[in-house]
């Protein structure tokens, strides 16, 4: 039998903007566009995607703490929070589930202080700088660690 992961999807602040927020950098889809195209891969990855958006960051916070003990890993891309918030970072590390981090531009490439990020130390790794591919490639990573672990 085969296990269906449950995986979360958490876009941080100014992500429901995908589309009309510079275009140059995050690119024209929109956020539902790259949710549809998340859920659709879950398919094939024998997932179950389910996405959050928030402005928030005590939203995110709560989300992330809902998280346990509901899915089996997340993908977040926290956006600017990654680069100043020690809470979305505790909050992953006091769940302990198998985060991926991504980000749609790649924030080593852009002003120094996105160089930095607290989600990172405690992430199982970072994509960043493939537009949605980042997502994409963030859900097959989480997929497959989760994978490796259930044969381990």
């Amino acid at each position: 039998m085969t296990t269906v992961w449950k995986v979360l999807v958490l876009h941080g602040p100014n992500l429901n903007l995908l589309g009309q927020r510079e275009p140059g950098i995050y690119g024209s889809l929109t956020l539902g566009e790259i949710d549809a195209c998340l859920r659709e891969d879950g398919v094939d990855l024998e997932a179950e995607v389910s996405t959050f958006q928030s402005n928030s960051e005590g939203q995110l916070v709560t989300a992330i703490h809902g998280a346990l003990g509901n899915y089996h890993g997340i993908v977040f891309n926290a956006a600017a929070y990654t680069h100043t918030s020690i809470a979305l970072r505790d909050a992953l590390a006091a769940v302990q589930l198998p985060c991926v981090e991504v980000h749609l531009s790649n924030i080593h490439k852009r002003e120094s202080f996105r160089h930095i990020s607290h989600i990172a130390p405690v992430a199982i790794g970072q994509i960043c700088g493939f537009g949605l591919n980042s997502y994409r490639l963030g859900l097959r990573a989480l997929v497959d660690y989760l994978n490796g672990q259930a044969d381990s």
